[in-house]
């Protein structure tokens, strides 16, 4: 049974700092892609960044370069995405997707909101 549970969201000051955490199960972590996106209300899910196994490379969106970086520990079979200089747009429920050819595996869910 594949599962991928994220955690670490919560309520965050703007400038702050939170890391996520995605932990999967029931596939071969290493072998896939895998991504993070977010959807704030109203609004579309969008990719926020993506990392392949093989070589590592990464990809981020605009709105968050240089302040997201994202990375995985296929030892532990575990994505995460540090967050910093958190914005109140940064605010939405962030999910984490392992994608391969036909697969598509997404996670519950958590929610960031930056507020003061």
């Amino acid at each position: 049974q594949v599962q991928l549970t994220e955690s670490g969201g919560g309520l965050v000051q703007p400038g702050g700092s939170l890391r996520l955490s995605c932990a999967a199960s029931g596939f071969t972590f290493s072998s896939y892609p895998m991504s993070w996106y977010r959807q704030a209300p109203g609004k579309e899910r969008e990719l926020v960044a993506a990392i392949i196994s093989a070589y590592g490379n990464t990809n981020y969106a605009d709105s968050v370069k240089g302040r997201f970086t994202i990375s995985r520990d296929n030892a532990k079979n575990t994505m995460y995405l540090q967050m910093n200089s958190l914005k109140p747009e940064d605010t939405a429920v962030y999910y984490c997707n392992a994608r391969r050819w036909y697969y598509d595996y997404w996670g519950q869910g958590t929610q960031v909101t930056v507020s003061s």
